[in-house]
């Protein structure tokens, strides 16, 4: 069991990734992929649109993704979200330097914000959130902990490395503590509609959280469920292509809608 500190959580620092710096060589222009998710629910129901752009280069990375829920769903649970995060690269591993976030959800706002230190250390967290009361995290269980966005990214880095996605990641958003545990399944075929845009099969990782400590209100989040990874043929990238979770609005699936970046404009055939 790996705890490591890369993928789905942490956070990144916008002066560090988007500053001047001081060089006689120009700086390469950072890579910077938009994506689009488009999640469905029971009967095929669209319950969700989900917009991330992810920017890398040799050093920094920033991640930000909104979400909104979509026709009538929204009936159900009227949910607007953003977030983002911005941090440093220091081989394979990502250190999340400031992360915020910002959740609408039927008339009620809640607002985040984690500051991390040069060694990965939280040193400020924040929320609005009136949920947050007697369930209080120590520094001991955040230690070693990134944000959610960040968690995700160090998974498909893991891939992209090491072909697989076995690890445990520590979470802390400002609100819930907790570990997301990820196992390689056997990997499949690619849908035959966007195979002609990767390599090789998808691979696949199931995915399942344990809470640690933090709020008691478990309303938000995927608490178990499957993601399909596909390389991009010449950049190597892993990205998420396919999705199911178990939700508060019940199991889900999400598929890449777009997909948009250096050397690929990608969009799913419907």
């Amino acid at each position: 069991m790996r705890f490591v500190r890369h993928a789905l959580l942490s956070a990144i620092a916008a002066a560090l990734l988007l500053g001047p710096r001081a060089s006689a060589v120009p700086a390469a222009r950072p890579d910077q992929f938009r994506m689009r998710f488009e999640i469905y629910g029971l009967g095929g129901l669209h319950l969700l649109t989900n917009r991330t752009r992810v920017e890398t280069s040799a050093a920094h990375y920033a991640i930000a993704m909104d979400l909104a829920t979509r026709g009538l769903a929204g009936f159900f649970v009227n949910l607007q979200s953003h977030s983002e995060v911005r941090g440093r690269l220091v081989g394979d591993i990502a250190l999340p330097e400031e992360y915020s976030g910002e959740v609408r959800r039927n008339g009620t706002d809640q607002r985040t914000r984690v500051d991390y230190g040069a060694d990965g250390r939280i040193l400020n967290h924040w929320s609005s959130s009136p949920n947050v009361r007697a369930t209080l995290v120590s520094a001991e269980e955040t230690r070693g902990t990134v944000d959610q966005l960040t968690a995700y990214f160090l998974v498909e880095r893991e891939l992209a490395h090491r072909n697989s996605c076995a690890s445990v990641i520590p979470v802390f958003d400002g609100v819930h503590r907790y570990d997301l545990r990820f196992v390689d399944a056997p990997p499949q075929a690619m849908p035959s509609d966007i195979a002609r845009q990767f390599s090789g099969p998808a691979r696949v990782c199931e995915m399942s959280r344990k809470d640690i400590g933090g709020s008691t209100d478990h309303s938000d989040g995927a608490y178990s469920g499957k993601i399909w990874y596909a390389r991009l043929g010449r950049d190597g990238r892993m990205v998420p292509v396919r999705m199911e979770f178990d939700t508060e609005l019940g199991p889900v699936k999400g598929y890449l809608a777009e997909l948009h970046g250096r050397n690929i404009d990608f969009r799913r055939q419907q």
